[in-house]
């Protein structure tokens, strides 16, 4: 059943007590008998990790995987593999002018994209009471996986034509990816643009804001709400072009000083974050954990649009004693309310 994301919002906000939401999909792979080559392969598996964490954890809404291979692939790009790691991209589709022009934007439903597109679609059918999105890739991010991530920084001093041709096909693509995951009944989609956050705020707003926007205003309405995900240096200092960008809720990473960026912020956008993946969900104790959480609430959790998040996607090696000391700290830090 579809939600209505713009009530649901504004629900969430005025509601006392909110739900954790952390980034936990790939954890459950620690209660399935796959690997996590598998579960990046196969919609079921993936919309089942889904179904488990919602059981397990009970976060806000439920995200699809985060695999930043998926649309570069598409486009027909070099990928590595791995038994139990995420896949990577290896070198660069374009590297000139004419091999931008001459690339075809790629139909979606091709390759792994239909995969996530369908456990999106299973997905929703079995958790029908809170937001399901999908993840996708932001166009920069993309762009710089299809241009080679280093030389992308670089063009956008030095050759910001070559990097605007292919940001275009680029968002094109997204726009229809983004359609798929719509058409297919999910709720939003979860743009992940964690390589805008390694350049200027001014340059962050030309070669990503500009894009993220296109999308925003093609895609959202009423029913479908497009969440902005970034865990770069500079994610902070882009709050006000992000804003701009008309998504509903902003993601960011543990970097960011989410004090600093709350007031920048308007009430009725949702603000997510922001928990180290690495120290404290992999590295950390349950200890270390409650204590970054209850550091973290002392801050920005009486904000009424904050929710409280990971940082990033949190690895698969990460336990849930950790996870349940994660929610357990945020429980009773909300009893105090």
């Amino acid at each position: 059943m579809a939600i209505n994301m713009v009530e649901w919002q504004r629900q969430v906000i005025l509601e006392k007590v909110k739900k954790p939401s952390p980034l936990l999909l790939y954890p459950a792979l620690s209660l399935m008998d796959v690997s996590l080559g598998e579960l990046l392969h196969n919609s079921s598996y993936l919309a089942e990790a889904m179904r488990i964490i919602v059981e397990k954890a009970d976060p806000l809404i439920s995200v699809g995987v985060m695999d930043l291979s998926v649309e570069a692939e598409a486009f027909g790009a070099e990928i590595k593999e791995y038994e139990n790691e995420v896949p990577t991209v290896k070198g660069a589709l374009i590297t000139d002018i004419p091999s931008a022009e001459a690339l075809r934007v790629p139909e979606v439903n091709r390759h792994r994209t239909k995969v996530m597109v369908e456990a999106c679609s299973l997905a929703k059918k079995v958790i029908s009471d809170r937001p399901v999105l999908g993840g996708i890739l932001g166009p920069f991010s993309l762009g710089g996986r299809l241009l080679d991530v280093n030389k992308a920084l670089v063009y956008t001093k030095k050759n910001p034509e070559l990097l605007h041709l292919t940001l275009q096909k680029v968002c094109e693509f997204l726009i229809d990816y983004g359609g798929e995951f719509k058409k297919a009944g999910a709720d939003g989609v979860f743009i992940a643009e964690p390589l805008a956050g390694l350049i200027s705020p001014k340059m962050s707003e030309e070669f990503s804001g500009a894009y993220i926007k296109k999308i925003v205003d093609f895609l959202q309405d009423e029913s479908f709400s497009v969440f902005y995900h970034n865990c770069g240096d500079a994610a902070g200092k882009m709050t006000e072009s992000i804003v701009n960008t008309g998504v509903r809720a902003i993601h960011f990473g543990n970097k960011v000083n989410m004090k600093e960026v709350m007031d920048l912020i308007p009430p009725d956008i949702l603000v997510m974050g922001n928990i180290d993946p690495a120290a404290c969900f992999v590295n950390g104790t349950p200890e270390i954990m409650r204590a970054c959480v209850r550091a973290l609430l002392d801050s920005v959790g009486s904000y009424n649009n904050f929710i409280l998040s990971s940082g990033c996607d949190v690895p698969h090696t990460a336990g849930f004693d950790i996870i349940h000391a994660f929610y357990h700290e945020a429980e009773k830090w909300q009893e105090k309310l």
